[in-house]
Order: structure tokens, then sequence, then C-alpha cells
């Protein structure tokens, strides 16, 4: 395995070693036909190669988008509901309609009503 797809494996160092650990033990796995301190060395410098590569990957991204923000070509994602909608939602959420129906009727999930209200309410 190299250390570019270990980034898909697992998300950082700490949960690699669980994972090799898990699948060593419960799936009677072995990746080197013992568990020598040196297969210990390579494993943890390779999954932490990784994690630095997702680390930089992920600046680079926060780098573009602010990037773009101060260019104003980026606006980020498209509300789900129109300002009516969500005044709407808000309003029958208050008289006491379940939220999973109103995220139905809506197309949206409970996570985003719930969103909807934490914004009026000013919570975030």
């Amino acid at each position: 395995m190299s250390a570019a797809s270990m980034d898909r494996l697992a998300r950082n160092l700490d949960d690699l070693r669980r994972l090799v650990r898990t699948l060593t033990v419960t799936g009677n796995l072995a990746f080197t036909g013992e568990d020598s301190p040196m297969a210990t060395l390579l494993l943890s410098v390779m999954g932490a190669f990784a994690e630095f590569e997702r680390a930089l990957i992920l600046e680079r991204q926060r780098e573009g988008i602010a990037a773009a923000k101060q260019r104003g070509v980026y606006t980020g994602r498209r509300p789900a509901l129109t300002a009516e909608q969500a005044r709407r939602l808000r309003e029958r959420a208050a008289a006491g309609e379940r939220k999973s129906a109103l995220a139905g009727e809506f197309g949206i999930s409970r996570e985003t009503v719930y969103s909807y209200l934490r914004a009026a309410a000013g919570l975030g």
C-alpha cells in the first residue's frame, strides 16, 4: 500500500494503527509475518506521510477558497431553500410541526431544517 492511498484508508495515524491492530487481531491477518519493530516503524512513517499530505491538500484548498472569495468568484453553496420557504419552515416549526415531516416536505434533511432554525435564532 502506498502512502498516497493510506489517507483513504484512515483519517489519521492513530486511526491507521487502530485499523491495522484490529485487522491483525480479529481478521487473523499478518502483514509481515510478525509484528516487528521495523514493520511498526515503516507503517508509522508511511501513515505520517499520508497524514501530512492530506493536511497540505486541505491547506491549499482553504487558501484557494480564500483567494477566490477575495476575487469575488466564490460565493459558496447555493441555499437549499428560498427566503420565503425558509420563513414558512420556521413558522411551521414554531407551530409545533415535526421536523422530519417538514424535512420531507421541503426536500431537505432534518439537519438542514435544524440549521435554518439555528440561523433564525442567531445560533449559527
